[in-house]
């Protein structure tokens, strides 16, 4: 475990001191899971751009284009639900 010595302004010690009390963990607590969280989402987008550099745009737009007609046909809040992509039916190729 590493020790960690951060300077900030005062008010923002102070805010971030009212938001630990709120949630009832310590400052050092609040700070450790800021940071998970910060490195999760930073994980999160290299994994999104490794996987969009080995992709197809053309997937990624019909993808877009079905969320939008989506969005269009049922209204946002409908479409905000987890969205789940079709497997595409391929044909077989004949020998």
């Amino acid at each position: 475990m590493s020790t960690l010595t951060i300077r900030m302004p005062d008010d923002t010690h102070a805010r971030l001191r009212d938001l630990a009390r709120a949630r009832g963990v310590s400052i050092n607590k609040l700070i450790e899971e800021m940071a998970a969280a910060t490195l999760s989402a930073h994980d999160a987008e290299v994994r999104f751009r490794l996987m969009a550099a080995r992709g197809k745009p053309e997937r990624g737009i019909a993808i877009l284009d079905r969320l939008d007609r989506a969005d269009r046909r049922k209204g946002v809040a409908e479409a905000a639900r987890p969205f789940r992509a079709r497997r595409r039916v391929t044909a077989k190729k004949s020998k």
